[in-house]
């Protein structure tokens, strides 16, 4: 199979209008030449970018949030993750979420990588990060945040994930990107 040139797939921007500038999300409808010269329409999404924390305590247990999530109707249990703040250093974000969403600091950080959950129509990216060296400090969610923290140890995380009681993707990726780097409490 020959390489193929990237260049020969892009999609160049003819006009954009804004259909929807909400507090988070930004919709926009764009026409586009296509690759063969036709003319196409893409919707889209902008997103700020996210942060996740894959947060390791001592005995080897994983950190993590329930929370009802208002798109699905139900609770789901996921890492703890938050918005980039304009400006805000990637670290610095992951600290400052990992402390409001399970009252915990770690002295030991690692970026584990860089995923974009919905490409498709979205141009969110959550940046991952293992933090280790937890101590508590004592949660503080924001005003309209309202989750319960709980830890499990790998073995149950992946029993969770193949149940299908873990559905969130960019949970289920950071596992993936984290497992190699995990140290067991044994």
């Amino acid at each position: 199979m020959s390489k193929l040139d990237p260049s020969l797939l892009e999609e160049l921007p003819l006009s954009s209008e804004s259909v929807f500038d909400g507090v988070l999300l930004k919709v926009h409808r764009d026409e586009v030449r296509l690759p063969d010269g036709c003319d196409g329409i893409r919707e889209y999404i902008r997103h700020p970018g996210a942060v996740l924390i894959v947060a390791q305590r001592a005995d080897g247990h994983l950190l993590l949030v329930r929370q009802f999530r208002y798109a699905l109707g139900r609770t789901v249990l996921e890492m703890p993750a938050g918005r980039i703040e304009p400006g805000e250093d990637l670290e610095t974000c992951a600290r400052r979420e990992l402390v409001e969403e399970t009252g915990f600091e770690a002295r030991d950080w690692q970026h584990l990588g860089t995923i974009h959950p919905c490409l498709g129509y979205s141009d969110e990216r959550i940046e991952i990060f293992l933090a280790r060296g937890l101590t508590e400090v004592g949660a503080r969610p924001d005003e309209d945040e309202f989750l319960q923290i709980l830890s499990m140890d790998l073995d149950a995380l992946d029993h969770a994930a193949r149940a299908g009681e873990i559905t969130d993707a960019k949970t289920l990726c950071a596992l993936f990107l984290a497992t190699p780097r995990l140290v067991s409490a044994n």
